[in-house]
């Protein structure tokens, strides 16, 4: 008897830009009602602490603005106003479901007045150019099939000088851990979420995804070419998670 649950979906290097949207909106719509909770206990809380990391990193020297995009169930979101006081927050997801229980926990945390949530695309945001001082994406850009395109769109609606973070889970580096790391993704991930989850072939393509995002130093390079200036990385438990952080190039 096969007790791992079946993968429904084909492998990301399989997938047009436009099937693999679709497919991503499928799988989120379908596992939001365990999102938070799977996340939590599938990572022993380290979501969290990458999120709050991030969170520190964060500088608001002029617009007092901040835009989360790709932002879920609104995690990141709720941190960074928590923290930063004085700041009003957006967050932006294309994923009806995900927004829905950001409603909820916004309200939950008496953020009404300072944290929105609305629907929208990654690579069409709504807003202005120069409107924010920190434009985020975490855990989404692996997501994107278009990446440029969305760090194009990250770049234009933040102020000269502001910061682009993105926050992205990628395979270990580290040889030492490889071996354990690749059967945890392919093997306990999914074998642990479909304990919990009506959708636990979601967790085979987590598990694609991640081991298909390019390197650090490799991404870190992508948004230097990109147009992002001054990109730093910060390595998280052992390299499982990197918040690679850069900026605007000012005007001149």
């Amino acid at each position: 008897m096969n007790i791992f649950p079946v993968n429904k979906y084909p492998p990301v290097k399989q997938l047009g830009d436009k099937q693999r949207v679709g497919m991503v909106k499928e799988i989120f719509s379908t596992v939001t009602d365990r999102y938070d909770f799977l996340n939590r206990f599938l990572s022993l809380r380290r979501d969290v602490y990458w999120r709050k990391f991030a969170v520190r990193k964060m500088v608001f020297p002029r617009t007092n603005r901040f835009l989360d995009i790709a932002c879920g169930t609104g995690d990141l979101s709720i941190y960074a106003c928590l923290r930063h006081r004085n700041i009003r927050a957006i967050g932006v997801d294309f994923v009806h479901p995900m927004l829905k229980k950001a409603l909820v926990k916004k309200e939950k945390n008496k953020l009404k007045q300072r944290l929105n949530f609305i629907q929208g695309n990654a690579l069409m945001l709504p807003f202005g150019e120069n409107t924010f001082d920190v434009t985020a994406m975490a855990f989404g850009i692996r997501n994107i099939p278009q990446k440029t395109e969305a760090v194009k769109e990250m770049l234009r609606v933040t102020v000269p000088g502001g910061q682009l973070m993105i926050l992205e889970m990628n395979f270990i580096q580290n040889r030492f851990f490889q071996w354990f790391y690749r059967i945890y993704l392919n093997r306990l991930l999914p074998l642990l979420a479909g304990i919990f989850s009506k959708n636990a072939a979601a967790y085979y393509y987590l598990a694609d995804s991640i081991m298909n995002f390019p390197a650090p130093k490799d991404f870190a390079a992508f948004l230097r070419e990109t147009g992002v200036n001054d990109v730093r990385i910060h390595p998280l438990t052992f390299g499982m998670t990197c918040l690679f952080v850069g900026k605007k190039p000012p005007i001149r």
